[in-house]
C-alpha cells in the first residue's frame, strides 16, 4: 500500500520566493527516483511562507532511502538556511473507506 508524506515547511519573511522556488525543485528532483509516485505543493494563503508538500511513495522505504540520499543535496543546503525553523515530516496511510450500512 502506498504512503503520504506530508513537509510542513516554514519560510523565513522575504524568503518565500526562494523558498517556493527550491520547493519545487525538490519536488521536481523526486521524479528520478523509485518508487516515488507523485507530489503536490500546497502554499497558505494566509501565510506565504508556510508551504505544505504532499509526496506519494510506493512504500515508506522508498520514501526513507531518497531522504537519507537527498538530505545532503545542493537544493537542501540552500533551501535549509530560509527556514524559520526544522520541516516537519509525518507519514500517512490513507484510511480505508467507510461502508454505510443501512439502518434496521
Amino acid at each position: 500500500m502506498s504512503i503520504t508524506v506530508v513537509w510542513d515547511t516554514w519560510l523565513r519573511p522575504g524568503a518565500e520566493a526562494e523558498g517556493l522556488r527550491l520547493t519545487r525543485q525538490i519536488w521536481s528532483d523526486m521524479r528520478r527516483f523509485e518508487g516515488f509516485l507523485s507530489s503536490q505543493v500546497l502554499i497558505d494563503q494566509n501565510e506565504p511562507g508556510h508551504i505544505i508538500a504532499l509526496a506519494q511513495w510506493r512504500g515508506l522505504a522508498d520514501a526513507d532511502a531518497v531522504r537519507d540520499q537527498y538530505k545532503d543535496s545542493e537544493t537542501i543546503r540552500r533551501l535549509t538556511p530560509l527556514l524559520a525553523r526544522p520541516r516537519d515530516r509525518w507519514i500517512m496511510q490513507e484510511d480505508e473507506p467507510t461502508v454505510n450500512t443501512p439502518s434496521l
